[in-house]
């Protein structure tokens, strides 16, 4: 990279982006010392202005920002980098410096088009008909489809298992809007629940 360090007196500063649900975690400022730490260590090191100081995201609270990618604008005065980032990104515990909605893929987006389903019905479409159906028509057809998508894992072609547990997966959020809740409640339980001790069955 060809970069113009000159622009901010040394400094560029650096989008942090997630780069599984491409949400934007934070902004940060590197000079040349943080950018060459940040791409040999692979973890994301700024220069801080308040500390005067090289910062590594994470280094007392180990929630370290680790490098998928690292690109530049097309001014060559700003850093895009695609991180895998451990724990919360913000120092107030929020996964993101910013109050992003958490939509950021496909599969955030396909809960927004169901619960626009629920807000703006559309007369015979499914999400309608299973909806007037209610709650033990929709629970039904997930245990349906995940039955589809064992049998699917076990005996199928590689297409079948995608396809089922699309469904599968499709129908899940389905119950979820039926019962009130979000993927992000789910999502936050999951990070409450890892580490902890597996329960015996």
């Amino acid at each position: 990279m060809t970069l113009d360090f000159n622009k901010g007196d040394g400094l560029l500063p650096a989008i942090i982006q997630d780069a599984q649900t491409l949400e934007v975690l934070m902004l940060g400022y590197m000079n040349e010392e943080a950018l060459t730490k940040t791409a040999q260590e692979g973890k994301v090191t700024f220069f801080s202005r308040s500390k005067n100081r090289l910062w590594t995201k994470g280094e007392s609270s180990g929630h370290f920002l680790q490098v998928v990618s690292i690109a530049e604008d097309c001014d060559q005065d700003t850093l895009l980098i695609k991180v895998k980032p451990i724990g919360p990104t913000c120092h107030t515990g929020n996964r993101s410096c910013f109050n992003t909605p958490y939509n950021q893929n496909f599969v955030f987006e396909l809960e927004n088009i169901i619960n626009d389903r629920y807000e703006h019905p559309v007369e015979g479409s499914y999400i309608n008909k299973m909806h007037h159906k209610g709650v033990h028509k929709i629970a039904q057809k997930v245990g349906e489809e995940a039955v589809e998508t064992v049998i699917a894992a076990l005996y199928e072609s590689e297409n079948e298992f995608i396809n089922e547990s699309s469904d599968l997966l499709f129908h899940f959020l389905f119950l979820l809007k039926e019962k009130g809740y979000t993927l992000e409640q789910i999502a936050k339980n999951l990070e409450i629940r890892h580490g902890q001790p597996r329960r015996e069955d």
